[in-house]
């Protein structure tokens, strides 16, 4: 006769599964409660950062929408702890400054700041420097701030193959002429934006030389220096060149507080 096998106990494994599922469970709600913490505590830095901006922007007397502030990099929880964060964007829109009693306008101005070094005590307590090693600045120079500081009836700038084009109405002899042309556009060592418009053409342009004469006595009334604002973080004007949207702008610094201290 065949001797009985012993029943196949399955309750010790069973309860050594379900452990498992526990502990991952617990591991998920863990890591879930961590993701919100650093999520909250990104929010409540991105805040800090953004009222300091806007009290800087003021300072210069500018003018800004309320500034955008993005910090990156993750988890934000351990870049606290180190002090230095992978990177912190700034947008501030319709940015507005007075230069000679004009507004210069920049509709958007994104400023993007690395490798920056902040204290715990210092995002704790708002107090203190938010030091970036380096800061990247893009800004747009709108078309309808520069013709308004050439002051020209009529004149209308815009980007054409690459460079400032002009159209303007301009009296030659008694006749009313249509002006086109194009500018070369540079950085001059005061940090402006300099304008040389000496490629002017018009249609029906007499042939005679004094007409010429007036028309580069033209070119030379709307060639100028344009002082642009203050721009905050210490930011140096590297490059300027003509884009759809208006004139790009890029500008960088090193080394500079991202806040006012506090």
């Amino acid at each position: 006769m065949a001797q009985a096998q012993p029943a196949y106990v399955e309750r010790p494994r069973r309860r050594g599964r379900r452990a498992l599922v526990v502990l991952v469970v617990l591991l998920l709600l863990l890591v879930g409660i961590l993701v919100v913490a650093d999520r909250v505590a990104v929010g409540v830095a991105e805040r800090a950062i953004a009222d300091q901006v806007r009290q800087e922007v003021a300072k210069q007397g500018a003018q800004s929408a309320p500034p955008e502030v993005e910090v990156g990099g993750f988890p934000f929880l351990t870049q606290v702890l180190n002090g230095r964060y992978e990177r912190i964007s700034i947008v501030l829109r319709e940015v507005r400054g007075s230069v000679q009693g004009d507004a210069i306008s920049l509709p958007k101005l994104d400023v993007d700041a690395r490798q920056v070094s902040a204290s715990l005590d210092t995002i704790r307590s708002g107090q203190g420097e938010v030091v970036a090693e380096t800061v990247h600045g893009t800004a747009t120079v709108s078309y309808d701030s520069l013709a308004a500081l050439l002051d020209r009836p009529g004149l209308k700038l815009s980007e054409k193959d690459g460079k400032l084009g002009v159209t303007a109405p301009v009296d030659v002899l008694g006749q009313q002429l249509t002006v086109t042309g194009t500018a070369d556009v540079a950085i001059s060592e005061q940090g402006k934006v300099s304008l040389r418009f000496n490629d002017l053409n018009a249609e029906g342009l007499p042939n005679v030389p004094v007409a010429r004469t007036l028309l580069n006595n033209y070119a030379r009334s709307i060639s100028i220096d344009v002082p642009l604002p203050e721009l905050p973080f210490q930011l140096a004007v590297r490059e300027v060149r003509p884009t759809p949207d208006g004139l790009a702008v890029t500008a960088d610094a090193t080394n500079v507080p991202i806040n006012s201290a506090g």
